[in-house]
């Protein structure tokens, strides 16, 4: 039995990217684990497939694998490009791909957001013509963590004067090495400026268990999914500074994560269900190259 605020913080929360390192499939057999994924009973989840726009046209002859019950939501992953010119040229070619990806069969795939690195020179007149080519898709906009507050700042500035919050932070939190992942301590401030500014946040790269904890295949300590999704909803809660936050991200111990009918809570902080799934609208996904990872390590932890 799953403990209804450990679903309200994990539902549709994995997207699955497992042509991604570590794991590196090639399509056809990442694509035929998603579709095993969207029939299985812990479907509930799973999110989007991340698909490189690159792979647009290969992947439309292995729909088949899905059906009308059981489709595909691909998150479309645009190239990363060094200036805004570039940027921009790469986006009208990333928004002609996902329309003919998306009409290619309506019945079996649909674009469910849009993930494209930030280069260092963007800026609001960008981020506006940003807008009139994606229109209202989701849109997360990639910066690295010193350049989190900054894109946070200015992408909660051009929500505000659209009216449509659908500009989105995605954050990388960690890689293959030890030096792609960022500390608890340049991580944190980036959970708090989302909770002040409204602005949607995804994590990418090296998430994959559920508590923070050292692995060998790297050589440092992963952070851990509870850790990340858990401190930036209770950050928004709590209006936390960037201090306590870090102190969440930096917890290992199982027992310090309580999950309940009504209520999650670390330590001696809490968030009812009902705010918890508002609170969810702002922090929305993490990218992971595998599904079965997460979920074998939630029940070797005894959370369901």
């Amino acid at each position: 039995m799953v403990p209804a605020s450990l679903r309200a913080l994990l539902e549709h929360s994995i997207d699955y990217a497992g042509m991604f390192p570590p794991c590196a499939l090639e399509l056809e057999p990442a694509l035929a684990n998603q579709a095993r994924y969207v029939r299985l009973d812990d479907r509930w989840m799973l999110n989007a497939f991340v698909l490189p726009v690159g792979q647009f046209d290969a992947a439309k002859q292995f729909l088949s694998l899905f059906d009308p019950v059981h489709p595909v939501s691909i998150s479309a992953l645009g190239p990363k490009t060094e200036n805004a010119t570039a940027f921009f040229d790469a986006l009208g070619e990333t928004d002609a791909a996902i329309r003919s990806l998306a009409a290619h069969n309506v019945d079996l795939v649909s674009i469910s957001q849009l993930e494209m690195f930030l280069p260092d020179d963007a800026d609001s007149n960008l981020l506006d013509e940003a807008r009139a080519i994606v229109g209202d898709l989701p849109a997360f906009w990639e910066a690295p963590a010193e350049r989190a507050e900054r894109t946070i700042a200015l992408l909660a500035e051009h929500n505000s004067n659209t009216g449509h919050p659908t500009f989105g932070y995605k954050m990388r939190t960690g890689g293959v090495t030890a030096d792609a992942f960022p500390t608890s301590a340049q991580i944190a401030p980036a959970l708090v400026a989302p909770a002040t500014h409204q602005v949607p946040i995804k994590f990418t790269a090296g998430l994959h268990h559920p508590l923070r904890q050292y692995r060998e295949e790297v050589q440092t300590k992963m952070h851990g999914f509870l850790n990340v999704l858990g401190a930036a909803v209770l950050a928004a809660e709590h209006r936390w500074d960037a201090a306590q936050t870090a102190t969440m991200l930096e917890d290992e111990s199982a027992s310090s994560f309580k999950f309940d009918e009504e209520f999650f809570a670390w330590r001696d902080w809490k968030i009812d269900l009902q705010r918890l799934r508002d609170r969810r609208k702002f922090v929305t996904t993490f990218g992971s190259c595998s599904f079965d990872e997460p979920r074998d390590d939630l029940r070797a932890l005894k959370f369901f």
